[in-house]
């Protein structure tokens, strides 16, 4: 899936549990816009990437694989 369509997903998985990524940008201080890209896999940032999963009850791998390379081997 591309990342606008992740973005895309990622957005109506918050909406479904109550909240949204202006209210991630709330509660960790930052700026709506930096969630908006780390959302979007335009930049990286460990806290701002784990506190979408959360939200969004997914594991920050199964959002951005490609920033959570899995062990040789295929084990998770």
């Amino acid at each position: 899936m591309g990342s606008d369509n992740w973005h895309g997903h990622i957005k109506w998985s918050l909406e479904r549990r109550g909240t949204s990524l202006l209210q991630i940008a709330r509660d960790l201080s930052v700026s709506p816009s930096t969630v908006t890209r780390v959302s979007k896999g335009l930049v990286r940032s460990r806290r701002v990437e784990e506190a979408i999963a959360a939200a969004a009850a997914f594991t920050p791998a199964q959002l951005w694989p490609a920033h959570y390379p899995q062990p040789a081997g295929g084990e998770r």
